[in-house]
């Protein structure tokens, strides 16, 4: 009897499907033994290839070798073990179709009704700074057929690509099969595990031909012909920015920023929290000397670096950071570039702090921050490194651009356009505004004094209202403070605020059509000013 595949008036109920034969290939072997040893006890067969099937019967559980399946022996170096019909029909049958069972019959092929898989560790083989040849041999082909071949016949067959869902799919097993809301999860689950590995492996080869072709290009840029995104749901969140809107946290598995810290005290962190974290983090780690930086809507409330001789220079750092807008760092995210150190903790702990983000908690700190029920505790991964390149999503696409790095940060190339030069305390106070400007949203300026802000202006649609922002929660610190600029004086009107409060030294840009009009201003109030070449908007 024929019978179309397609009509699904012809297909028989399989929502519970009893697990008879297994097929297990993993190079993670994580929990392996114990999905084994439930295996066998459920008495169901299990296929297996090279090592695994090693590690199976070294335990003392029966396992059969694919090449008794296949009748064809592993070759080539184990490229080719599983890329047989004998395999593939018995993960691809669909037995609802009577049409199906008999040609499965009739080959002699037994089907497969739970298939557990994952991939060679390519991206481990490419941080670990393998060779290439190395690395293309982790580049995996029969893992990814048997995954996708068992996800697209998932009402028969049950994939499982993670170690974490051994329990669940034991439960099953023990309880008579697996359910198929439980195999479309599972094929879910299965078809962003090959995206990821695929991807990995067409960043890997992307790069690898731009950056042969680009050796020659100090600093260029890895734009691949394909970009795709990758992440596993990492949490579901209360809401997003505002109660009525759904949110979540998906995690890349090649990160290692706010998304992969570890939480260890404290309320659920929120969609805001994470933004402003991120922000926070991004703020400190622009520095290399201690900093810290406090945050609150994604703008620094006030950033600094320790001073020299500081006895607890984490806690100097928060505690400069901090008086720059204590109003504003009510209810703020504060992120070190160090531990955070009893000194430190004890200031926090009298201030209401949503987040506090750092490497590492010294363990005198942890203990008196714990204290508070809600301050979320977050401490980076210990491989944390800030992302060379940034991506923003817009409608329709995403942009990606470098990211706004100090990589060799080099003071000798700025131009000294008015007032004597800078001594070294007030060029030290310039780089450090320099800086933490970058931190500032856009039109962005920052008062600076013994390398810490003393009052911000950020976000406004015109610089001038920017500076009396900056001045005004500068007050009288503005007098004696030097200023930075994220991008150049499009006037002398916005500078004019800054002489008349009192600064003493401003690093700008340049590049103003009215560059002359503005360094004339500076030079009539006798002002060293600077001109760096480089601008840092954020937008």
């Amino acid at each position: 009897m024929s019978v179309h595949a397609a009509d699904p008036a012809l297909y028989r109920d399989r929502d519970v499907v009893p697990v008879r034969r297994a097929l297990v290939s993993v190079s993670d072997k994580s929990g392996l033994l114990e999905l084994a040893g439930a295996l066998a006890e459920s008495g169901v067969e299990i296929v297996s290839t090279g090592s695994t099937a090693q590690t199976i019967r070294d335990a003392g559980f029966a396992v059969t070798d694919v090449s008794s399946v296949t009748g064809f022996p592993e070759s080539l170096d184990g490229r080719v073990k599983t890329l047989h019909p004998s395999v593939h029909a018995g993960l691809l049958a669909d037995l609802r179709l009577e049409s199906h069972e008999q040609q499965l019959a009739e080959l002699g092929i037994e089907a497969f009704q739970l298939v557990v898989v994952n991939l060679y560790p390519f991206v481990e083989t490419v941080a670990s700074g393998a060779d290439a040849a190395t690395v293309v041999e982790n580049v995996d082909i029969g893992g990814p057929a048997m995954v996708r071949a068992s996800a697209k016949n998932h009402p028969n067959v049950a994939i499982v690509v993670s170690p974490s869902s051994y329990a669940e799919v034991v439960e099953a097993v023990r309880a008579g099969g697996t359910t198929l809301e439980l195999r479309k999860r599972l094929a879910a689950q299965a078809f962003a595990h090959t995206a990821a590995y695929d991807t990995a492996v067409a960043s890997y080869f992307a790069s690898d031909v731009v950056g042969a072709a680009a050796a020659d290009q100090e600093a260029r840029a890895d734009f691949p012909e394909r970009l795709t995104l990758d992440g596993g749901l990492a949490s579901t969140l209360r809401y997003g920015e505002n109660a009525h809107q759904r949110a979540a946290l998906y995690r890349s598995e090649h990160g290692t920023g706010i998304a992969q810290a570890t939480q260890l005290h404290g309320k659920e962190m929120s969609y805001n929290n994470y933004v402003d974290a991120d922000a926070a983090v991004r703020a400190a780690y622009d520095f290399t000397e201690p900093a810290v930086a406090v945050i609150k809507h994604a703008n620094p409330c006030g950033i600094a670096v320790a001073p020299t001789d500081a006895s607890d220079p984490i806690a100097s750092a928060h505690a400069a950071a901090h008086a720059c807008d204590p109003l504003s760092a009510f209810g703020g995210v504060i992120a070190a570039n160090r531990p955070v150190t009893l000194g430190m903790a004890e200031t926090v702990a009298d201030i209401f702090t949503e987040v506090v983000v750092a490497p590492a908690f010294d363990p005198e700190a942890l203990e008196v921050l714990s204290r508070k029920k809600n301050i979320r505790l977050v401490q980076l991964p210990a491989d944390f490194a800030l992302a060379p390149q940034e991506v923003k999503q817009v409608s329709g696409g995403f942009l990606v651009q470098d990211a706004d790095r100090f990589d060799g940060f080099d003071q000798s190339t700025w131009t000294l356009v008015s007032g004597e030069p800078a001594d070294e305390q007030t060029l030290a106070d310039l780089a450090f505004a320099w800086k933490a400007c970058r931190a500032v949203k856009s039109n962005a300026i920052l008062l600076a004094n013994a390398g810490a802000s003393v009052g911000v202006g950020m976000g406004q649609v015109n610089r001038v209202d920017s500076c009396h922002l900056a001045v005004d929660r500068a007050g009288d610190r503005a007098a004696g403070s030097v200023a930075a600029s994220d991008a150049f004086f499009p006037f002398a009107d916005g500078l004019q605020v800054l002489l008349d409060a009192g600064v003493r030294a401003v690093a700008q840009p340049g590049g103003s059509m009215r560059d002359d009009e503005v360094i004339a201003a500076a030079k009539a109030a006798g002002v060293t000013m600077y001109l760096t070449g480089e601008r840092h908007f954020f937008h």
